[in-house]
């Protein structure tokens, strides 16, 4: 009984903590453009006041629009099937606040995050900072108490003025630009590079997903005035074949300078990976240069388990069968582009998708993309920047989709379930938010 009542008061403590953090400070993921701040001030501060953890930290620091958070846990699983005790900070989270800070795939504990907050609560109610900057705060110095070998470091949103951009990596990497937060980044690619470029530093090597004709002279102009070494990753690796199954993928991989063929395997599915691999790849070739040892069998044995290795969710994740139910974190153009070109290649009889978005999207333009055939469930996430599942259902039915509207996930789901047959598919998407409740749905059916 005793136990069963210091685990009580330990969860209960630990709310009361992100209960403080949700309520006092402002969070973009929540409330929006209000919550974001642009310049790296508090940020400073808040690290000053800690010892300046980052300093003491090697990291690799990724920015980009899609495609981040999986390049981020694809590195972070090979470094530790490599054997390096390997942190990774990523945003937002799902279900659990503690997703955003692990080392080797472990949530930091309940106990550490307490202890955190109550430490530097003075400087909190002084300061007044962001959500995010006091996160980013606290994963620097947890990694910088548990002395890391390596951090993998997922910028938040930008890069330039991003509150991760305080620190000096050992490898930059930029995934690829399109439009997305337009309001605080810019209105066009060139604009939304300048942002991301914001992360290349003075010598420090730099990898780019994806060339495009728009941005590339924006990164190179970043790369020569700091001296920094660029690579740009489809010059190096090439996806020849992609074959998609229900539990991984296996792809073709060609390395351009030497024609080595690579066969990957990786539990994390979606034509996007595709993309990503590449990224991943030679990311991890500039890390051999610069005297990482990682070889090929850390490489293969990685990616086949990023899933298990780090706990990345939501990508193209399947997490029921007959019928299917898929999981993807997908939420603007580019990223529902891809996703729609996936659902070609998976099979089923009827395609149900639930849907919601928060409401600083080009939802109007996201709509149009969606296919026609499926039949819809336009819901909302349950916090202040959700578009109302009224209005999303709205534009819609203006855009040629048909379906109901439905005021929360979970009856979402639920419906979806009552109609749907074995062979049928039911996707969720448009919002990491939507996917916390659907989690905790799925796992009382």
């Amino acid at each position: 009984m005793d136990d069963m009542n210091q685990a009580f008061s330990l969860e209960q403590r630990y709310q009361d903590c992100l209960s403080f953090l949700y309520a006092q400070l402002p969070m973009f993921t929540r409330v929006g453009a209000a919550a974001y701040k642009a310049d790296l001030q508090n940020t400073i501060l808040l690290c000053e006041a800690l010892g300046n953890p980052e300093k003491s930290l090697k990291c690799i620091h990724i920015a980009g629009t899609n495609g981040k958070g999986s390049c981020s846990h694809m590195l972070s699983a090979v470094l530790q099937t490599a054997g390096y005790k390997t942190a990774l900070y990523t945003s937002p989270h799902i279900i659990d606040f503690r997703e955003r800070i692990r080392i080797n795939g472990e949530m930091v504990s309940r106990e550490w995050v307490i202890a955190f907050i109550d430490r530097i609560k003075p400087l909190i109610e002084t300061m007044q900072p962001s959500f995010f900057e006091v996160t980013v705060a606290m994963a620097f110095s947890y990694f910088a108490e548990q002395k890391i070998d390596i951090a993998v470091i997922e910028v938040g949103l930008g890069g330039l003025l991003d509150s991760t951009n305080i620190i000096t990596p050992l490898l930059s990497v930029i995934t690829n630009i399109s439009l997305d937060h337009t309001a605080l980044l810019g209105k066009d690619l060139e604009s939304i590079a300048t942002q991301k470029a914001g992360i290349i530093k003075t010598h420090v090597p730099v990898v780019i997903g994806e060339r495009q004709t728009e941005t590339e002279n924006i990164f190179f102009t970043h790369a020569i005035m700091n001296e920094a070494p660029i690579f740009f990753a489809e010059e190096n690796f090439q996806v020849a074949m992609y074959a998609y199954m229900e539990r991984k993928s296996e792809m073709k991989v060609m390395h351009l300078p030497t024609g080595k063929i690579w066969t990957i395997q990786t539990d994390l599915q979606g034509l996007y990976q595709k993309k990503n691999i590449c990224t991943v790849l030679c990311a991890l070739e500039v890390l051999r240069q610069l005297g990482w040892k990682i070889d090929d069998a850390h490489i293969h044995e990685g990616l086949k388990s990023v899933m298990s290795l780090t706990g990345i969710r939501g990508r193209l994740e399947r997490v029921h069968e007959s019928p299917t139910i898929i999981f993807d974190v997908s939420h603007n153009e580019a990223g529902i582009t891809e996703l729609v070109n996936q659902l070609e290649t998976i099979p089923y009889q009827q395609l149900w998708i639930i849907t919601g978005f928060v409401n600083d999207k080009d939802v109007r333009t996201v709509l149009r993309i969606l296919p026609h055939s499926a039949e819809y469930f336009f819901t909302q996430a349950q916090i202040p920047r959700a578009l109302p599942y009224l209005e999303l259902y709205d534009q819609a039915m203006e855009a040629g989709l048909k379906g109901r509207s439905i005021a929360t996930v979970t009856e979402a789901l639920q419906a979806a379930l009552n109609m749907a047959e074995k062979e049928d598919l039911i996707l969720v998407t448009g919002s990491f938010f939507l996917l916390e409740e659907a989690y905790r749905f799925v796992q009382t059916i």
